[in-house]
């Protein structure tokens, strides 16, 4: 129960962080709103080591730095993603491929999908068909690029979640700080790359930031799920985060969808409700 709990945790705190992120990098360049986003992640995870301990070990180290630079892979795709897309589309497309690897990973280490799971992955499959196809008068269809980033960003996501449960359970938050460590770096270095591309639109600096903070509290809350709960469940769980980032949108940008999108996303909702019973 208390692992189902911090999976729903870290869901909203995915959801609150995407919108965000999106949001901002509306404003500028995806790298900027990543520079800040990073680094304030990394703080989040600095301040919490005194309090949960972390040992850096070879495990910890490794699979850590491997999750940095998934995350700097899904930092800047999902920002991407919801910056030229619509988000109450992308968003759910993006989570349903961030589910799919891990329930993989999760049955081919031993956990084990009921017959609710054995309906929900093929359901989940069709739902991002649906989700992906929209026709009509004024509906709101994503670009094949935008579609393309949002499966670069799923899997982003899903190797990072990956990553982050094969390190060691004692390691503390030496996987996030270490994985942070690293995804600050590679992006930093990037921004450097591509300094004079970046344009000079200023960043929306509070609202950067906020997502990186969100977005490290999610992995934190994620790890613990996944240490104390199977992957396969508490990733499917986790991938509830659209609902977060949908509601904002319609909220905030009024963002609308076509009856077919709409049956897709209800159908994504059926699909990982099914998973997390497994």
């Amino acid at each position: 129960m208390i692992a189902l709990l911090l999976a729903l945790g870290s869901s909203l705190a995915y959801g609150c962080a995407d919108f965000l992120g999106g949001l901002g990098a509306r404003k500028a360049h995806v790298l900027r709103t990543v520079m800040i986003a990073a680094p304030a992640s990394l703080a989040v995870e600095l301040l919490l080591w005194p309090f949960l301990g972390a040992s850096f070990g070879t495990g910890a180290l490794v699979w850590g730095a491997a999750s940095g630079v998934a995350s700097a892979a899904a930092f800047a795709l999902l920002y991407r993603t919801l910056a030229i897309g619509p988000m109450n589309v992308l968003s759910p497309v993006t989570a349903l491929v961030s589910a799919v690897l891990p329930v993989g990973v999760g049955l081919l280490q031993g956990e084990h999908l009921g017959a609710a799971g054995m309906v929900g992955l093929p359901l989940a499959l069709a739902a991002v068909v649906l989700v992906s196809a929209g026709h009509g008068t004024g509906s709101v269809r994503p670009s094949r690029t935008a579609l393309l980033l949002a499966l670069g960003a799923g899997s982003a996501i899903a190797l990072q979640l990956v990553f982050l449960h094969q390190a060691p359970s004692d390691s503390g938050v030496a996987p996030l700080i270490v994985g942070r460590a690293v995804s600050s770096a590679v992006t930093l270095a990037a921004a450097g790359l591509m300094y004079r591309r970046l344009g000079s639109e200023k960043p929306a600096y509070a609202m950067s930031a906020a997502a990186g903070v969100l977005d490290s509290v999610a992995n934190l809350l994620f790890l613990l799920a996944a240490r104390g709960g199977d992957l396969a469940v508490v990733a499917v769980i986790t991938a509830l985060y659209p609902a977060g980032t949908v509601l904002l949108a319609r909220g905030v940008l009024a963002e609308r969808i076509h009856r077919g999108q709409l049956v897709g996303l209800g159908t994504a909702a059926v699909a990982v409700s099914l998973l997390a019973l497994t």
